[in-house]
């Protein structure tokens, strides 16, 4: 039978027939890759990698190593960057303990947190792995398949089994489908990367709209289950997950994900080009009613109808709130720019272990101290300011966030955390509190590590067409984005504004808004209803719309 792809139009053209692995293997250079040595196995070679001079080592390796959470790092002389793995962001004192120490042994302190709940550790050097692996493995962490063409961190709410709003707890789901993904040799092969969120949240804080594939939970006729979202991303083509229509009761959660990720695998029309081997792609291709009957073909039955709710509101779960088991609190912790010291963790680590409590991290780089009697709140705030978190830090301390860029990442194309610090500096001098939540996203190249895509206003890294105070630095700036209620892929509307005008640029938007807003209207709300040519003549500002120019 002749399958189709499917258009907006409801248009239906025949597929490209599916190309036989020999075509597979001539064209993608990283499937070729995987055929002649599977990278799974690489964490065997690294010892003896190790002993070789950097230069040594294949280039093949090098990629292979991914699949192990390493990555080349920026300038490539031999130092790593290693993403460990924390399923829903969960961390208990003794796992946030040993990241620190591994930081400080051999990761010259440094500690990131990235958007998917992962531990970012840079200047890592081979010789070091074994011993890291293994501290990190009897404190229960892994970075198996943190890279690579794999299943990468399952990630959720943070506050999953202690938030009060929760449908119910998905923790011992996530702690099931990690312990069978991660590692797993059938999935470690994978297309390309996949992305997991399972949350029963009623804010979705989780981004399920965002993700390859999304179990949102509810309650149903009295029944812990999920509806299913499938084939969102961002990167370089940015897609919201659709709804694949169906409720899964929670004991079939972990075979749905597998009849999915299957599906996928299995077609080697997602394995041709990288460019095109997300599940995005075979989302856009047979609609999420054909990934439906192809995952009730694997299964064989017909799963139950549903529908995804839609998210309560937006929640960041920073600030002070009582948690479902009565007289414990949660403790959101702002974590500016992401970046922490690993001796700051294992005091925060310490802190923890002394009440019972544990320490989530967040999608938004954040963290949250849970388990906190409220007894010991005051002291427990003083104590965490004193170790360098704020409780009361400005909002936008939480809410902004940027990727790893320039020095590390090798494909950013500007500095991020650094060029953020300024702007949140800026900001809050400039506006106070009066910001809120505001969504600020930065990133250093199209990937969208930081998700400039859905932010209230997202910058991503290019050059200025002529450099503006000795500077080429610029950003592209992405209006009309959102996620949760108003989830929706932004549109890079402001090109090139060179990074000394970043902030001036900025401050006419955020004026424009607060002057002009319909009541409570939210910024991108705003941006809705204002037009293209009006919101580049806003960020341009009087002066360049009289000469006829742009903030660049």
């Amino acid at each position: 039978m002749t399958e189709e792809r499917r258009f907006g139009t409801g248009e239906r053209r025949p597929l490209p027939e599916e190309p036989t692995w020999e075509q597979v293997l001539q064209r993608n250079t990283i499937e070729r890759l995987k055929k002649e040595k599977a990278p799974v196995g690489i964490v065997h070679e690294i010892p003896e990698l190790a002993g070789r001079h950097y230069l040594d080592i294949s280039e093949e390796d090098i990629v292979r190593l991914q699949w192990y959470g390493l990555y080349h790092d920026k300038p490539k002389v031999g130092a790593f960057m290693m993403r460990i793995k924390v399923p829903s962001g969960y961390l208990p004192p003794q796992s946030l303990r040993a990241i620190g120490e591994v930081a400080e042994r051999f990761g010259e302190g440094q500690v990131e947190l990235s958007t998917r709940q992962n531990v970012q550790l840079h200047f890592i050097k081979l010789g070091q792995v074994p011993d890291i692996l293994a501290h990190l493995r009897e404190a229960g962490l892994s970075s198996a398949g943190a890279c690579g063409d794999a299943v990468r961190n399952i990630t959720g709410c943070a506050l999953s089994g202690v938030l009060a709003e929760e449908a119910f707890d998905t923790t011992p789901l996530i702690e099931e489908a990690a312990r069978f993904f991660y590692g797993n040799p059938d999935y470690m092969d994978l297309p390309r990367k996949h992305k997991i969120t399972i949350s029963a949240c009623p804010y979705q804080c989780d981004m399920p709209e965002i993700n390859c594939i999304a179990l949102i939970g509810l309650v149903r006729g009295g029944r812990s289950g999920f509806a299913v979202r499938v084939g969102g991303g961002l990167s370089t083509v940015p897609r919201i997950a659709r709804d694949l229509g169906v409720f899964v009761p929670v004991p079939e959660a972990v075979e749905v994900l597998r009849a999915i990720l299957h599906a996928w695998k299995e077609n080697r029309r997602y394995r041709l080009s990288r460019i095109k081997a997300r599940l995005k792609f075979m989302v856009d291709d047979y609609g999420a009613e054909g990934i439906r009957a192809q995952v009730e073909a694997r299964l064989g039955r017909t799963l139950e109808d549903g529908k995804a709710p839609e998210p309560r509101g937006y929640a960041d779960h920073m600030g002070i709130l009582e948690q479902k088991q009565p007289g414990l609190y949660h403790v959101g912790l702002p974590v500016p720019i992401g970046l922490v010291r690993g001796r700051q963790l294992i005091r925060i680590a310490d802190l923890a272990w002394e009440f019972g409590g544990d320490i989530r991290l967040t999608k938004q780089q954040n963290m949250i101290v849970t388990g906190v009697p409220g007894e010991l709140l005051p002291d427990v705030a003083e104590r965490l300011e004193e170790i360098g978190f704020p409780v009361d830090a400005n909002p936008l301390r939480a809410s902004a966030i940027a990727c790893t860029g320039e020095p590390h990442c090798n494909y950013s194309v500007t500095e991020t955390k650094g060029k953020l610090k300024e702007i949140l500096a800026h900001l809050e001098n400039r506006w106070g509190d009066r910001l809120g939540n505001f969504r600020l996203n930065l990133d250093g190249c199209p990937h969208a590590c930081a998700l400039h895509w859905v932010g209230d206003i997202g910058l991503m890294g290019t050059t200025a067409r002529e450099a503006v105070d000795g500077e080429r630095m610029a950003f592209d700036l992405f209006l009309r984005g959102g996620v949760g209620p108003e989830q929706s892929i932004g549109r890079p509307l402001i090109r090139r504004v060179p990074f000394p005008r970043v902030e001036t640029t900025l401050d006419r938007l955020i004026e424009a808004w607060l002057g002009g807003r319909n009541g409570l209207e939210t910024f991108r709300d705003f941006c809705i209803r204002t037009s293209d040519q009006d919101l580049v003549a806003i960020a341009a500002g009087p002066a360049a719309a009289q000469a006829g120019g742009d903030p660049a």
